[in-house]
């Protein structure tokens, strides 16, 4: 019984500690959010071949829903799969919350945020690559068609009625994939006078709704932020105290880090769950010196939020979606292993 009064009084006192660093903090996220979210996607969506530079650092940025937001557009075809990949790897979600709480360094939350960024436009971009010169292989359109319209279809909104524009675009792009290239640059003019910004502006603008009528006032949504963050950081936290209590800090510190391969494999599935909770247990553990450093990259690397959720919702080939986690997965431990490899730490 004096095993779990300890544990529940240490868990209580950590997450007091915590509280009032993660509201400020989600203040600042939905302050920036609010702000700034319009225009950041829009920047991205005229971004063009320059996707995954626009992608990873505004990615970078503490968005609560870029990842979502990006989702959506790749669904879409109005960004390429190298930009959301980029995204996916720069997404920071929950870790920038927890390093404040925890009075960690600037320079160090600084710089891996920029790390995290610089990956995400160095993968978006190596992805973007080879699936051009895959295409060019196998004879196919260099692009994806505009599947905005489509997308509408399928969610029931009806707004390609309500849009000439994407009427019109979509009575031009239906027809089957032809790979000689009169069909590519035909479709490139058209795409020219109807781009897939102006496609996806209008298409979410039938979509806005004020912040007071769609999530409420900032302080309103900052403060339901912190509680469901909060929840789960008590969770964890009380499930890790009770394991380091159970096991002892240094045994399970010496399991993490001397099975590299298994404990980034693990960091990386964590990584996976389509939950705030994925990058709150892997910063958790790093802040308590369980894994290393390269562990932990592993794990936010492939962390993407709720946008591998929307991925598998939205965008409907479920092939293409287990390979994108694929991709994701992989690029994450790979990384984060060879972080640990080459002894990077920040």
């Amino acid at each position: 019984m004096d095993f779990w009064i300890d544990v529940l009084v240490d868990t209580f006192k950590d997450g007091i500690n915590i509280l009032p660093f993660l509201f400020i903090t989600y203040l600042m996220m939905e302050y920036l959010e609010h702000r700034t979210g319009d225009k950041t996607e829009e920047l991205v969506q005229k971004a063009g071949k320059f996707g995954p530079l626009f992608g990873g650092i505004f990615g970078a940025f503490p968005q609560c829903g870029f990842s979502a937001a990006a989702t959506n557009l790749y669904a879409g075809r109005v960004i390429t799969l190298g930009t959301l990949i980029a995204i996916y790897l720069s997404t920071s979600d929950e870790m920038l919350p927890l390093f404040i709480s925890e009075q960690a360094p600037i320079s160090k939350m600084a710089a891996i945020i920029a790390m995290k960024a610089v990956f995400g436009v160095f993968y978006g971009f190596l992805v973007d690559f080879i699936v051009l010169h895959y295409r060019k292989i196998k004879k196919r359109a260099i692009r994806d068609r505009v599947r905005i319209d489509e997308l509408c279809k399928r969610e029931n909104c009806h707004c390609e009625d309500d849009s000439p524009k994407i009427s019109a675009h979509r009575g031009r792009t239906e027809k089957p994939e032809i790979s000689n290239e009169s069909t590519i640059s035909h479709e490139s003019a058209l795409n020219k006078s109807i781009s897939k910004a102006d496609i996806a502006k209008e298409n979410s603008s039938k979509h806005e709704h004020s912040h007071e009528e769609g999530h409420g006032n900032i302080l309103h949504s900052a403060f339901i932020h912190t509680a469901h963050i909060f929840i789960y950081v008590l969770i964890f936290t009380l499930i890790l105290n009770a394991v380091i209590a159970f096991i002892g800090e240094d045994a399970l510190s010496n399991i993490l880090q001397k099975n590299v391969i298994l404990s980034h494999g693990i960091a990386g599935i964590i990584g996976l769950i389509p939950n705030c909770a994925a990058s709150i247990v892997i910063t958790e553990l790093y802040l308590n010196e369980i894994i290393t450093f390269g562990t932990m990259m592993s794990g936010l690397l492939v962390g993407a939020g709720v946008g591998l959720l929307i991925l598998y919702r939205v965008n409907e080939e479920p092939v293409k979606n287990i390979q994108i986690t694929a991709i994701l997965y992989l690029i994450g431990t790979f990384t984060g292993f060879m972080l640990d490899l080459l002894g990077i730490v920040v």
